[in-house]
C-alpha cells in the first residue's frame, strides 16, 4: 500500500524532476516507510511505500528490471500473488523478492493486459516499457485505489491523490460547474473521469490507459459486472445462495490475511464487521486487534454503537478499543480531514474514519473493514420501492438525490448553472443493457459509481491519512460476481441484505443482526446545533471565502433552521454546501 506518482512528456523534453518531487512528498502520509523516484528522459516515476506484503528493501519502488525493459510503481496488494508467483516461475522467469510488487511486473511481461483478470485484489499501477516508450495505467474493478491524471498538451502526469497533483503546479485550480452539479445533487458524488477540478481526471474503475512519448493514447473497460443468475443457477433457493455467499466470504477474508503485519478490523458493531469478526475467529485467529469510535450524542440521536461492538468484541475475545470523540476534537480535526480528501466528501463517516485510524494506526498497519456488503447485497432503504415501482429511476431519485433540479437552481449563483446532468447521468445508467431486474439497475449503479466514489474513496483517503491498509473483503470480485448473480427478492428480505444476514446467521450472534441498521454516526454534522452551527455559518457567510457558488437567499433560509432542511440520505444540506467550501479551503483553491 502505497503513493503512486510519475510525469510522462509529450514535447522532447526531459520529465519535470522538481515537479513530481513536490507531488511525491505530498504522499508521504500514504507511505511513511520509504520513497523513491526514477526518471530517464521523458518519464519519471514516484514512490511512497508503506510496507505490509514484504518488508524488505527488494520490494521498493520505483521497482525497475533493466533486463525486461520495465519500470514500475504500484500502490494496493495482490493477495493472490504466491499463486501468480508459481505460474510465472513455471514460465521460466526469476524472482529477487518476496511481495507481490515485482509479481506484477513479471506478470507484466509475460501476459500483458491480460494479467488484468487474474489479479485478485485492489490496485493502481503504473508500467513504462522502455523500448517502446509506452506508459500502462489500470485500476482495480471496483476502484479501491485511486488514481488522478492531468493531461495537457506537453506532458501527462498522474498520482494517487488529486491534492497532490496540485503541488506540480501548471493546473489552474478552477472549479467545473458541471461536477458541481453532481456534487450538490448525487450525495456528493462525482463520477468517473470528472473531478470538481478542470485540468483534472480520474481513472475510472476497472479500466487501463497506454500512452506513449508523442501523446498517442488509447484506453479501455477490462471487467464489468454482468446481473442474473446463470443457467445452472435458476433454480437456487436462499439457502443455496447463502452457503454459496459463506464460502466465498470465507476465503475472501481469509487471504487478505496475507501481511508481514499484524491485521485488525473496524469493528462498527453491525452485520458486516461483526460477521468479519466471527470469519476471521473461524481461521483461528486469536487475540484480534479490532477498535470502534462514538461520538457525543446530538438532536436526540445516539452517537455510538458500543452496545453491539462490545457484545461481538466479547464473544471472541478480542483486544478490543474504543475511541470517544466529543465535538470540540470534531471541529479541531475536521480541517485536517479534509485535507486528507482528494475530493470533498460529505457522510459523516470521513471524520469517524479520519479519527478512527489515527487511533489504529498506533497498534497496527493493515484492517480488514466491511465497506461494499450494503451496495452490493441491498441494504439501503432505497431497494425495496424499486422492486414495486414502474419507473425506478424516479424512484431512485427521490431516494438518493440531495435536491431536486428546481431546488439546485435556487441553491446556486447563475455562473454555476448547468442542465440537470446527474439527473441524465442517472437515467443513461438505469437504461443500458445488463441489468433488467429495477433493483439491480439501482444495485449496479451504486456498486460501481456511488460505491466507488463514496464509502471506497472515504475508508482510503482517511485510512491512508495515517498510513494505514484497510482491506474490504466484500469487494472480492468473486463476491462481487456473486452478489450481481443473486436474485434481488433474496436481498430484499429480513429488513435488506437477506442472503447476507443469512449466511451471518451460521457464525456471528444473532442480537447483532436483529437490530435496527446503523451507521458511524456523528449526530452533531447532521444538527449541526451550538458551535458547529456558528462554525459553519463562518466558513459560508465570512467574506474572505466567499467564492460566489451559492445563493444568499437559500444560505439564510438554511441557516435559520438547519434542522429542517435534511437529505433523503439524512444529511444536513447546509453540511454539504460549507464541506466544499473547507476542501477549497483545504486545497488553496
Amino acid at each position: 500500500m502505497c503513493g503512486i506518482s510519475g510525469e510522462l512528456r509529450f514535447d522532447k523534453q526531459p520529465a519535470d524532476l522538481a515537479a513530481l518531487d513536490r507531488i511525491t512528498h505530498h504522499l508521504a502520509p500514504r507511505g511513511p516507510d520509504a520513497w523513491g523516484l526514477h526518471s530517464q528522459g521523458p518519464i519519471a516515476l514516484g514512490h511512497r511505500r508503506l510496507k505490509i506484503m514484504d518488508l524488505a528493501d527488494a520490494s521498493g519502488q520505483p521497482m525497475l528490471d533493466p533486463e525486461l525493459g520495465l519500470a514500475m510503481v504500484f500502490n494496493g496488494a495482490i493477495y493472490n500473488y504466491p499463486e501468480l508467483r508459481k505460474e510465472l516461475l513455471a514460465l521460466g522467469y526469476r524472482f529477487h523478492s518476496d511481495g507481490d510488487t515485482e509479481v506484477l511486473l513479471k506478470a507484466w511481461h509475460a501476459w500483458g493486459k491480460d494479467m488484468l483478470p487474474k489479479l485478485n485484489g485492489m490496485f493502481a499501477l503504473a508500467i513504462w516499457e522502455r523500448d517502446s516508450h509506452r506508459l500502462f495505467l489500470a485500476r482495480d474493478r471496483l476502484g479501491i485505489k485511486p488514481l488522478y491524471l492531468s493531461r495537457t498538451g506537453k506532458r501527462l502526469r498522474f498520482a494517487s491523490s488529486l491534492p497532490a497533483l496540485l503541488q506540480g503546479g501548471d493546473l489552474d485550480g478552477e472549479l467545473d460547474a458541471q461536477a458541481l452539479n453532481f456534487y450538490l445533487n448525487f450525495h456528493a458524488v462525482v463520477p468517473a473521469p470528472r473531478t470538481l477540478v478542470k485540468g483534472v481526471e480520474k481513472l475510472p474503475p476497472a479500466s487501463w490507459m497506454q500512452i506513449d512519448a508523442d501523446g498517442n493514447c488509447s484506453q479501455g473497460t477490462w471487467w464489468k459486472l454482468e446481473y442474473g443468475p446463470r443457467d445452472d443457477e435458476q433454480t437456487l433457493g436462499l439457502e443455496d445462495w447463502r452457503d454459496l455467499l459463506l464460502g466465498g466470504l470465507r476465503d475472501a477474508v481469509a487471504i487478505r490475511q496475507r501481511a508481514a503485519r499484524e491485521v485488525g478490523v473496524l469493528l462498527s458493531g453491525g452485520v458486516d464487521s461483526s460477521l468479519l469478526v466471527g470469519l476471521l475467529a473461524e481461521t483461528g485467529v486469536e487475540q484480534l486487534a479490532t477498535f470502534s469510535i462514538g461520538f457525543q450524542d446530538a438532536g436526540g440521536e445516539r452517537g455510538d454503537e458500543f452496545e453491539f461492538s462490545d457484545l461481538i468484541a466479547q464473544h471472541y475475545g478480542t483486544r478490543h478499543q474504543q475511541l470517544r470523540i466529543d465535538e470540540r476534537e470534531v471541529l479541531e480535526q475536521l480541517p485536517a480531514a479534509f485535507a486528507a480528501m482528494s475530493e470533498p466528501m460529505v457522510s459523516h463517516d470521513c471524520i469517524a474514519f479520519y479519527l478512527l485510524s489515527r487511533e489504529v494506526s498506533r497498534h497496527c498497519k493493515v484492517v480488514q473493514s466491511g465497506q461494499g456488503a450494503d451496495e452490493l447485497f441491498g441494504g439501503y432503504h432505497w431497494y425495496p420501492p424499486l422492486a414495486e415501482t414502474t419507473d425506478p429511476f424516479n424512484s431512485y431519485r427521490t431516494a438518493f438525490f440531495d435536491r431536486g433540479h428546481t431546488e439546485y437552481q435556487a441553491t446556486v449563483q447563475p455562473a454555476w448553472l448547468a442542465d440537470d446532468l446527474a439527473g441524465d447521468f442517472v437515467r443513461q445508467h438505469f437504461e443500458r443493457p445488463g441489468a433488467l431486474d429495477p433493483v439491480d439497475k439501482a444495485l449496479r449503479l451504486d456498486s460501481t459509481v456511488m460505491l466507488v466514489d463514496d464509502p471506497v474513496k472515504r475508508v482510503d483517503n482517511m485510512t491512508m491519512a495515517w498510513g494505514l491498509e484497510a482491506r474490504v473483503p466484500f469487494l472480492d470480485y468473486r463476491v462481487a460476481e456473486l452478489s450481481a448473480r443473486i436474485p434481488s427478492r433474496f436481498k430484499l428480505g429480513d429488513g435488506g441484505k437477506a442472503v447476507l444476514k443469512a449466511a451471518a446467521r451460521q457464525v456471528i450472534p444473532h442480537a447483532v443482526i436483529d437490530r435496527p441498521k446503523g451507521y458511524f454516526p456523528v449526530p452533531g454534522l447532521k444538527h449541526l446545533q451550538g458551535r458547529t452551527r456558528d462554525w459553519v455559518s463562518e466558513l459560508l457567510l465570512d467574506p474572505s471565502q466567499d467564492r460566489g457558488l451559492f445563493q444568499p437567499a437559500m444560505l439564510e433560509r438554511l441557516l435559520a433552521s438547519p434542522a429542517e432542511d435534511i437529505t433523503p440520505l439524512r444529511g444536513s444540506k447546509l453540511w454539504q454546501m460549507a464541506a466544499l467550501n473547507l476542501w477549497l479551503n483545504q486545497q488553496g483553491l
